[in-house]
C-alpha cells in the first residue's frame, strides 16, 4: 500500500463565481476588520443579513432556526438547529477573531523633547523588531466617563496620516546590531509618535498640550480617558494579492481571521442541517484564551444550554452535558506554511506546503506536546473520509520540529467537555508579522472543507 498521494490544490481546483468572490470578500474582511471588534462587527452584519437572531429575541429552537450570540462585541456564536435534537451532539467549528499587536497603556500618552508618544504593551507573540519603521494606523475604542462610546480610526483613509515607531539609523547600530534579535528592540522601546507641532500655549510639555487639544477637539477625548480605552496599533494598508500571478494573499491577521472568513462561508448558505451547526469566533487566543471573551470564558456552554432549554421548553443539565460530549468540532487554526528560507526548523516530512489544500494537524503543543489536544485517530479517519469524499485536498502537519518551540490552539478547551476535536486550517507564510501570507488555493479548499464537515450525514 503506497501513502496518500500529494497533489497541489491548484491541479484539482476548478474557482466558481462565487469563490471568487468570495475571496474579494476576504480581502475586504481583512481591510476592514483589523480588531476583534472590527471583524465581529463584520460577522454580526452578514448574519443577520442571513437571517441569524439574536438568542435574547428566539422563542423556540426548530430545525433552521438560526441564532447569534455576541459576546461582549468582540466574540461570538451562529447556530443553525438541525434535524437531530441538539442532545444527540451538533457540530462546530470553532476560530478566532484577535491577532498578534500593540495594545495602548492606560496612561500613554507623554512628551520628550519636543515629540510626542503613546506608550504600548504588545500583545501576543511579535517579533518586536518587525513593527519599528513602518506605516500603523491606530483601531478602538474609548469609552468616555458617562459611557458614551468613541470609535477611532486612524492611518487607514487616504487623506489620513499614518503612525510609525522609529527605528535606529545603521550608522549609529554599532551596540544594537551587538544584541540577540530579540533584545534589539524592547518592549517598553515600542513607542507610537504622534507629533511635535506644539500648542501656543506657553508652559512646559507643548506638544503633549497640542495633542490633548485635537483629541478633544476631534473625538471628546480627555487624557484620562485612555484608562477606558481599548485601542490597538495594527499595520496600516488593505489586504491584498500577492505574487506577480496574484497566487498569494498578504494582509494583517490571517492568523486567524482567515478560519474566522472560511468557517462563515461554511454556514452561510446552509439552512436546514442534519445536525445542529455552530462556528464560533473567540477573542484572547492569542494571550491563553484567558478573559470573559476567551474561549475559558464557557460561552459555548452557556449557549449550548440556553439552545437545549430553547428546544425542550425546560432545563436539563444532564442534556446540555450530553449534547457537548456527543460534539464533533473542528480546531479552526493556521499553522506553518513550509518556507524553504527557513528549512532548518521544520520537518520537510509533517509540514504544511503552500497550495496543497487545507491542513490537519493531530495535535499542536510545544516539544513533548505540551498544552495540546491529541485529537482521537477515530475522529481523525471520519475527518479525512469527508474531505476525502467532498473532493477537497488536504495534508497533515506539525508546527516545526520537535524541539524547535511550539504553540497551541483552543482545540484544548473544546476538548474538556469530551467532544472529538481536530486542529484544521491552512499553512501560513510570516506568521504573527505584520503582514502574512496565505495561499488563495489553499483557502478555497479550506471554505471547502469547513461546508463539507457541517453538511456531513453520518
Amino acid at each position: 500500500m503506497s501513502s496518500k498521494k500529494v497533489k497541489l490544490a491548484w491541479d484539482e481546483l476548478i474557482m466558481s463565481e462565487q469563490e471568487r468572490q468570495a475571496i474579494g470578500e476576504y480581502l475586504a474582511f481583512l481591510s476592514e476588520g483589523k480588531t476583534e471588534r472590527e471583524s465581529w462587527q463584520m460577522l454580526e452584519g452578514w448574519a443577520r443579513n442571513a437571517g441569524f437572531i439574536e438568542l435574547d429575541e428566539v422563542k423556540g429552537f426548530k430545525p433552521g432556526q438560526k441564532v447569534s450570540l455576541a459576546v461582549r462585541g468582540k466574540a461570538g456564536i451562529l447556530a443553525i438547529a438541525g434535524i437531530r435534537p441538539i442532545s444527540e451532539g451538533f457540530r462546530l467549528i470553532a476560530a478566532h477573531l484577535d491577532a498578534p499587536r500593540l495594545d495602548i497603556k492606560q496612561r500613554p500618552l507623554y512628551e520628550e523633547e519636543g515629540l510626542a508618544f503613546l506608550k504600548t504593551h504588545y500583545y501576543g507573540g511579535i517579533k518586536k523588531y518587525q513593527w519599528t519603521a513602518m506605516p500603523l494606523a491606530l483601531h478602538g475604542v474609548v469609552i468616555l466617563r458617562d459611557g458614551h462610546i468613541v470609535e477611532i480610526v486612524v492611518g487607514e483613509a487616504d487623506e489620513d496620516p499614518i503612525l510609525t515607531i522609529t527605528d535606529l539609523l545603521p550608522h549609529l547600530a554599532k551596540d544594537q546590531y551587538d544584541k540577540k534579535l530579540r533584545e534589539a528592540i524592547t518592549g517598553e522601546g515600542l513607542n507610537l509618535l504622534l507629533g511635535h507641532d506644539p500648542s501656543k500655549e506657553d508652559g512646559e510639555e507643548r506638544v503633549k498640550l497640542a495633542i490633548l487639544h485635537l483629541l478633544k477637539d476631534k473625538y471628546g477625548i480627555e487624557e484620562d480617558d485612555f484608562v477606558s480605552a481599548e485601542l490597538e496599533v495594527v499595520p496600516a494598508g488593505k489586504a491584498r494579492y500577492a505574487g506577480l500571478d496574484r497566487s498569494f494573499i498578504a494582509g494583517y491577521g490571517q492568523d486567524d481571521r482567515v478560519c474566522s472568513f472560511a468557517a462563515w462561508k461554511a454556514i452561510e448558505e446552509i439552512e436546514q442541517p442534519e445536525w445542529t451547526t455552530l462556528v464560533l469566533f473567540a477573542d484572547k487566543e492569542e494571550i491563553g484564551s484567558d478573559s470573559n471573551t476567551g474561549m475559558k470564558a464557557r460561552y459555548l456552554e452557556n449557549f449550548i444550554a440556553e439552545l437545549v432549554t430553547l428546544q425542550n421548553g425546560t432545563y436539563d443539565g444532564l442534556m446540555v452535558r450530553r449534547a457537548l460530549a456527543r460534539a464533533k468540532a473542528l480546531s479552526a487554526d493556521v499553522t506553518a506554511g513550509y518556507d524553504p528560507n527557513y528549512a532548518e526548523v521544520m520537518d520537510k516530512r509533517n509540514s504544511a506546503f503552500m497550495g496543497r489544500g487545507v491542513v490537519i494537524c493531530k495535535y499542536t503543543g510545544s516539544r513533548g506536546k505540551s498544552e495540546s489536544s491529541d485529537a482521537n485517530p477515530e475522529f481523525i479517519a471520519e475527518v479525512r473520509g469527508i474531505f476525502d469524499e467532498a473532493k477537497i485536498s488536504w495534508q497533515t502537519a506539525e508546527l516545526g520540529k520537535v524541539d524547535q518551540g511550539g504553540g497551541g490552539t483552543i482545540a484544548q478547551y473544546m476538548a474538556i467537555y469530551g467532544m472529538e476535536v481536530l486542529d484544521c486550517g491552512v499553512g501560513i507564510l510570516s506568521m504573527h508579522a505584520p503582514w502574512e501570507i496565505s495561499s488563495v488555493a489553499d483557502v478555497i479548499m479550506m471554505m471547502r472543507a469547513y461546508h463539507a464537515f457541517l453538511v456531513y450525514k453520518d
